[in-house]
């Protein structure tokens, strides 16, 4: 199949592009000094690429994800990285992988042991005000898992509010402060893992044993901001549907795309379209002015590049991953984004 032949809007993944963003990230953070994010790409088939670059242990989001990767053989070590109050289905997994929960408290302890976990990390929050315990407390958590039953690998922190930081210096620096928290939190737990990071932070946390990156494996266009090696490998394609009358005074002309509210993740802003300026987004279009006025018409395809890859992923329910640029480009796979709900 040719890229002209697909339905729009389409989730497009650039294989040479994603095939850098492998080997990069595995060139700098062999084996498992990564545990790939799996709530970035939601996607089994490209887990496997992962693992096939030697990450077998991953990171998951949500429930669900943990399912729909044991069900695909990669449960080797998967850490939710989130807290749970129910943790049935997860224990039910138990003899059949390896699954860790993070725990920040007294109730998330009790739903783990009650729910037929057997591992936890302590989640320490390390200065995004989201979940995890107070560093000061991180001990008396661990105490209180061990007497639960619970083995205790370690600590996990996220220092998710440094990841678009622009300044490398004070990224840098800033990355350093909270891995300082989560030091002192882990003399105090014990274990052997300290889990932390991301695609933003990944070479500056040089504390954490293990990195938790996930979107720079398809990336996105706030994180191409930042300055990082790794290639845009995400896009959505989109139909021309409309365009601004020839004789029009009013505005200068304007071009509509079918790719809007309900294919984009918008939290981090507009998407961006190659040669040209976004306008706005709607339930269902892109309005933008191409550079070159009229150099778009009716019928053309367009690759819209979303700021945030993780939701953008989320509201497809598969990816085609490409070779080439154009409509001519091949449709070497389709890959459903299995590890979708919840």
């Amino acid at each position: 199949m040719k890229v002209a032949e697909l339905w729009t809007p389409a989730l497009l993944v650039d294989a040479g592009a994603l095939e850098h963003n492998l080997a990069t990230m595995a060139a700098a953070l062999p084996g498992p000094r990564l545990r790939p994010h799996v709530k970035a790409h939601k996607t089994t088939a490209l887990a496997t690429m992962q693992a096939g670059h030697g990450h077998r242990a991953f990171t998951c989001a949500t429930t669900r994800e943990v399912e729909g990767m044991v069900a695909a053989g990669l449960g080797d070590d998967l850490l939710l990285a989130n807290e749970v109050l129910d943790a049935r289905r997860l224990g039910a997994l138990a003899d059949r992988a390896r699954i860790t929960v993070g725990v920040d408290s007294a109730e998330t302890v009790e739903a783990a042991a009650a729910g037929g976990v057997r591992e936890v990390l302590v989640d320490v929050n390390v200065g995004l005000p989201r979940c995890g315990c107070a560093p000061e407390d991180a001990g008396r958590i661990a105490d209180l898992a061990r007497s639960a039953g619970l083995a205790v690998r370690g600590v996990m922190g996220y220092e998710g509010h440094l990841m678009l930081v622009a300044d490398a210096d004070q990224r840098r620096t800033m990355t350093a402060d909270c891995m300082a928290l989560l030091s002192r939190a882990a003399a105090d737990v014990g274990g052997e893992i300290v889990s932390a990071g991301g695609t933003g932070t990944y070479a500056d946390n040089t504390v954490a044993t293990e990195i938790q990156a996930g979107s720079y494996a398809l990336m996105d266009t706030a994180y191409g901001a930042v300055g990082l090696p790794f290639r845009q490998a995400l896009s959505v394609l989109g139909t021309v549907v409309s365009a601004s009358p020839p004789s029009s005074e009013i505005q200068p002309p304007w071009v509509v795309v079918d790719v809007g509210l309900k294919s984009l993740g918008m939290d981090h802003g507009n998407p961006t379209v190659p040669g040209a300026t976004v306008w706005f987004c709607s339930d269902e279009h892109t309005t933008f002015a191409p550079d070159e006025p009229r150099s778009v018409g009716v019928g053309d395809r367009v690759r819209v590049l979303p700021a945030h890859v993780d939701p953008t992923v989320a509201l497809h329910a598969a990816m085609h991953l490409v070779d080439g640029d154009g409509d001519d480009a091949e449709v070497v796979e389709t890959w459903p984004v299995d590890l979708r709900g919840w």
